[in-house]
């Protein structure tokens, strides 16, 4: 049971004769419902299946593994959490970046750019993480990243501060090489076309 960012070498890794089925999310693309997830890999578990269900990325962090876990718990089915590599950290490490550095970052934020929108409120002020001083690491931002960057800045973050977009599905093996990467500031950010799918953005005052 897999997500839309696992690569199709990893799904060549499985047996031939299991059965891979996709349930991935992507924004203005097919999207199956998290309830019907959680039921299909319930359904399977009690087929007596064993069942992997396959992320990109580290479950627990912004990957909705925590809803699942807790749906696992519920209907009583015993089951082994397998930790990832997240995609910030993932990323930034393949393009050559670091998000700490002893001169200039001693703190890492990852952040959602993409809240559950039946929340009343939202649970992000964005201005305070304007004054942080820290690398920021936002997820799933592009729908929002206008307003994310518009408001950082209202928060005396600099526009011209150096950002890391990354689509965070690439090719395995391909070489890190940082002079490669695509680097913007917070304020070339706003041109990014809508449709470039951004899963982590690094942002650190003076990482050139």
């Amino acid at each position: 049971v897999y997500d839309y960012l696992v690569a199709p070498a990893i799904l060549a890794l499985a047996p031939d004769h299991a059965e891979k089925i996709f349930v991935g999310k992507k924004g203005g693309g097919f999207c199956c419902p998290q309830r019907d997830i959680e039921s299909i890999f319930i359904r399977l578990a009690r087929e007596g299946k064993r069942v992997v269900r396959l992320k990109g990325g580290d479950p627990f962090m912004f990957g909705r593994g925590g809803e699942e876990a807790e749906a696992l718990v519920a209907a009583g089915i015993p089951f082994e959490v397998v930790p990832g590599v997240t995609s910030a950290l993932a990323a930034a490490a393949y393009a050559g970046v670091p998000l700490t550095h002893r001169a200039h970052a001693s703190a890492v934020v990852f952040i959602t750019g993409h809240e559950d929108p039946s929340k009343p409120d939202s649970a992000i002020h964005w201005e305070d993480y304007g004054k942080l001083g820290a690398t920021l690491c936002l997820y799933m931002s592009m729908k929002n990243l206008e307003t994310i960057t518009r408001r950082l800045q209202a928060g005396g973050l600099s526009a011209e501060t150096p950002a890391l977009p990354d689509r965070g599905r690439q090719p395995l093996g391909k070489p890190a090489r940082a002079r490669n990467a695509r680097h913007e500031t917070l304020r070339t950010l706003d041109a990014m076309a809508p449709a470039d799918e951004v899963a982590a953005i690094a942002a650190a005052e003076r990482f050139t």
